[in-house]
């Protein structure tokens, strides 16, 4: 917008300039060559009362000289009464042309060479008519006109600079405004509530602002009363986590009992955190600052300890690949193992029993790959089932499994794919960025070529 309105104001500007300038320097001109000739006339006239008086060529030449004419001032006398014709002074003008002008007894202009000549006729006391022929050179009849110029050439050129700098002033006035809402529109897209947008500028970019800072009011509001009902939701389940805690008490001693009694304990730290998080005001979606994360590697191999149980219960066969070494990511530990119990959560809900599963993790240079995969039906439509609130069409499933994890890979730049795995199910790739740059699609593609034998082959040897 900026460059629009100084190009325009450019051209327009120029086109006035071209307008009045043109037209005044041909009047510049036509003034000046007036002048020389209206000079021309002044020594012309000054030499006719004489010429009206006496013939006398001593007399005449005194005359001419004291017109200060001398060199470019000429008189021809024509022959008379006994008087032969008389030529005072250098001719330049054709007999011709002296001769028309004697005839017709008006003052008249011709051309010559190095400028033009001015033929004035004169009545002598005889009858007869002189014509005094005064030189103007073209020196003369263009002196001044090239300063004349040049002074409207720069005033014509400090015009277009000065429109220019205005309205390069006027685009910065309404660029700053709407540079300001797309910042502000970009930061409030990033998570960052407190964006506003200064009130100024034009009247259309300030209702423009006006109504951001009205949307992004809104926005907070609703966020906030989101997280105040995921807060009542969540509080909501103390009463019947309560009556499990209670209940968890008589189950005796054993395996079975002490992790029920886990899984009650671990179920109200998250309704705590639930409600904790939803009070907070800053949104949970930020990607972590440096030195945050956690080892992904080892929160796997605790989560597939956790859900290795009922694996065993259910003739489930599972294998963790990758996890035997540290492999550091941007994530909080308790974000990851919320996905990774989503993931895991889902093979368990929608996969009959017996259905082996495995997680693999793939620690590249600057991303980390964790590959669920089962050996189920599969999911007949992928797209459908990253929609939030969707679900997989099965009953008790809110579709909020796979957004969190979508949600997980997002803060770091990844992305998550579902589609087909080597064990004929589902296969959920989460790729998260080291860097917060794009995933590189030729490193995805060389570790899906490298997965399948690997994990065909470690399946053979369970």
């Amino acid at each position: 917008m900026r460059w629009a309105l100084v190009k325009v104001s450019l051209a327009v500007t120029t086109m006035v300039v071209l307008a009045f300038a043109v037209p005044l320097g041909l009047v510049i001109r036509e003034l000046a060559r007036d002048r020389a000739f209206s000079n021309a006339e002044r020594e012309a006239a000054a030499v006719a009362p004489a010429l009206s008086i006496t013939t006398d060529r001593d007399q005449l030449e005194r005359v001419v000289a004291s017109a200060g004419s001398d060199s470019g001032m000429a008189v021809h006398i024509p022959a008379g009464d006994g008087q032969e014709a008389l030529e005072l002074g250098r001719q330049r003008a054709a007999d011709e042309d002296i001769a028309a002008v004697r005839k017709l007894g008006r003052a008249s202009t011709t051309g010559v060479v190095g400028g033009s000549t001015l033929l004035q006729p004169v009545a002598l006391s005889t009858g007869e008519i002189a014509v005094v022929e005064v030189y103007v050179p073209e020196s003369e009849v263009t002196n001044g006109v090239g300063t004349a110029w040049a002074v409207l050439a720069a005033v014509g050129v400090a015009l277009i600079l000065g429109s220019v700098a205005v309205a390069d002033r006027l685009g910065v006035r309404m660029v700053r405004p709407a540079k300001r809402l797309v910042e502000g529109a970009h930061e409030l897209g990033e998570g960052k509530l407190g964006a506003r947008v200064p009130e100024e500028g034009p009247t259309e970019l300030r209702l423009a602002a006006v109504a951001f800072n009205s949307m992004a009011d809104q926005v907070v509001q609703l966020l906030a009363n989101e997280r105040e009902l995921a807060a009542d939701l969540s509080h909501r389940l103390r009463t019947p986590l309560t009556v499990l805690r209670l209940n968890t008490a008589s189950l005796g001693e054993g395996p079975a009992a002490d992790q029920t009694r886990t899984a009650v304990e671990q179920l109200e730290r998250e309704v705590d955190t639930i409600i904790r998080t939803a009070r907070e005001a800053k949104p949970q979606t930020a990607a972590a600052g440096p030195g945050a994360g956690c080892d992904a590697a080892e929160v796997v191999r605790e989560r597939m300890a956790f859900w290795s149980a009922l694996a065993e219960d259910e003739g489930r066969k599972w294998r963790v690949a990758g996890a035997d070494r540290p492999v550091r990511i941007p994530v909080a530990r308790a974000d990851l193992a919320a996905a990774l119990d989503a993931l895991l959560g889902n093979v368990f809900r929608h996969t009959p029993e017996g259905t082996a599963f495995a997680v693999d993790v793939h620690n590249g240079e600057d991303a980390v790959i964790v590959l669920v995969s089962d050996a189920g039906p599969g999911i007949p439509d992928p797209e459908a089932a990253m929609a939030r609130g969707r679900g997989s069409g099965s009953d008790g499933s809110t579709g909020l499994g796979l957004d969190i994890v979508r949600r997980l890979a997002e803060s770091t730049g990844g992305d998550v794919r579902v589609g087909s795995s080597v064990l004929g199910g589902t296969e959920v790739r989460i790729w998260l960025q080291l860097d917060g740059r794009a995933p590189v699609s030729r490193g995805h593609r060389q570790l899906r070529r490298r997965r399948p034998g690997r994990l065909a082959a470690a399946f053979k040897q369970h």
